[in-house]
């Protein structure tokens, strides 16, 4: 292996995909992981990768016997192909939090950024050649980059990743081969919180196991937690102001959106997760506030004290895990062009398809629905919209009061007069949405998903990854997040 902070040579490697029952985990790999700390360079045009280091990790936690990524979620993907016999051993899709930033307004303006992705396939017996590939705007993938890796090379980390952190497991069902290995990590929890992250935890463990697929799967998963104190309580919070050393540093106002937090500390996160088997990491974050975030394939992030801590979590836990697409469409986000017009979407919850012979889903629609699906989309956002501009109206009415030095009392009639126009509203919205009730639990093609108000369609009215009021997945996306439990079970 060449030195550390190489720029990978771009390449053009020839090697046809393997059939999965034909490989033989033994013959090419032990039971270790091999981490590959890459850093993307750039912007929304240019991109450049170098690889910063090549960790051992002490287990291999995923299967053993599915080697070869039925899926093709992520905008990247990760191949590794044995040099001896040029054959494909491993692929992976992922994202990056680089993916995320090239469709931010900053990366469009050519500010180029820093980003650390690890990536992590089996620790190989003899040299592989490690191929990362993008997705254009057509979703092709393209060789980008390529590193030959030879395990005996002592560049490589062999380092135990122990490093004195409280370790304490919350669920264990068997072989790490053969289940989902799901770790909490603890951030913003000072020395004196260490009880308190305990109970989080636990009560984390539990938001996941109300919720089907997961609730009927329990048996599969294997849990545990780690614990290293920070020096200060919660995580930075930009846009007040308020800055907290903590273990991972943790922010809110990632691409300046202020609910949106994720942590760029990738290494060390890695570093904490691999004192233990892990094919999912859950970052629980010490903090009342309201938000979360997620990379496909690698981690998410939820604060735990909120009342809607759990549906967060579950949310953005089937981002990172089960690769699925946010499905509202009318909430503020910091990306433009997330999905080309006129491009299918990888994710498996989302579609630009009319064609009921094209559906990702076509086998679960209800056949007594039209495609797509009427739900009074025009009639509830003209309602809604009525419901903003009242609001602004009124916040507008109150500031010309105050700054006219109106009495309290005066102030307090202005509002009680835009609550009744939202009341009236509101009743006007239930009517519509109990009109269309008999839709509840039936598959469809409702428009409106992935960030785009027309020309994207969801499979129901209601699930976790845009709004349930029962916090249920519709069942495509159940059937999602079953498949990868199964694929990381090797089943």
């Amino acid at each position: 292996m060449k030195p550390r902070l190489i720029i990978l040579s771009l390449c053009l490697l020839a090697g046809a995909a393997t059939a999965q029952h034909g490989l033989n985990f033994g013959d090419y790999f032990v039971d270790k992981a091999l981490r590959v700390d890459l850093y993307q360079v750039g912007d929304a045009r240019e991109e450049w990768v170098t690889v910063d280091r090549v960790v051992v990790e002490p287990v291999w936690p995923g299967s053993t016997t599915r080697l070869l990524d039925p899926f093709g979620y992520g905008r990247y993907a990760l191949k590794v192909y044995d040099v001896a016999s040029n054959r494909l051993v491993f692929s992976q899709g992922f994202d990056s939090l680089f993916a995320e930033y090239r469709t931010t307004g900053l990366a469009l303006a050519g500010v180029k950024r820093v980003f650390c992705r690890p990536v992590r396939f089996p620790c190989p017996k003899d040299p592989v050649r490690l191929v990362i590939e993008r997705r254009d705007k057509e979703n092709i993938l393209h060789p980008m980059c390529t590193q030959t890796i030879d395990p005996s090379d002592y560049h490589i980390i062999t380092e135990s990743p122990a490093t004195g952190d409280w370790i304490f497991p919350l669920q264990q069902s068997g072989d790490p081969h053969e289940k989902v290995d799901v770790v909490f990590i603890a951030e913003g929890y000072t020395a004196a919180d260490k009880d308190k992250f305990k109970a989080d935890a636990e009560r984390a463990a539990g938001w996941l196991f109300e919720v089907e697929p997961y609730k009927s799967a329990r048996d599969r998963f294997n849990i545990s937690a780690i614990y290293r104190p920070s020096p200060e309580s919660g995580m930075d919070e930009p846009r007040q102001h308020a800055w907290r050393k903590t273990v991972l540093n943790a922010s809110f106002n990632a691409f300046d959106l202020d609910r949106y937090q994720l942590t760029e500390e990738t290494r060390a996160l890695h570093d904490m997760a691999a004192q233990v088997p892990y094919d999912a990491i859950i970052v629980l974050v010490n903090s009342k506030r309201y938000g979360g975030g997620s990379i496909g394939g690698d981690y998410c992030i939820t604060t735990v004290d909120h009342a809607r801590s759990a549906e967060v979590m579950v949310h953005e836990l089937a981002h990172s895990f089960a690769g699925l697409a946010d499905e509202y469409y009318l909430a503020e986000v910091s990306y433009n062009d997330m999905y080309p017009a006129g491009v299918e979407p990888l994710e498996p919850n989302i579609t630009r398809f009319l064609d009921p012979g094209r559906l990702k889903w076509k086998d679960l629609v209800s056949p007594d629905l039209a495609l797509p699906t009427d739900w009074g989309k025009e009639r509830i956002e003209a309602l809604q919209a009525e419901q903003a501009k009242d609001r602004q109206a009124m916040h507008a009415a109150i500031e010309q009061g105050t700054q006219a030095r109106a009495t309290e009392a005066d102030l307090q009639k202005i509002r009680d007069a835009h609550a009744a126009v939202q009341k009236e509203l509101d009743g006007k919205l239930a009517a519509v949405r109990k009109e269309y009730e008999p839709l509840e639990g039936k598959v469809g093609l409702f428009e409106g998903a992935g960030y785009t108000t027309k020309g994207m369609y969801r499979p129901m009215i209601h699930c976790i990854m845009i709004a349930s009021p029962k916090k249920e997945f519709c069942l495509v996306c159940q059937r999602a997040i079953r498949q990868m439990i199964d694929y990381v079970c090797g089943k």
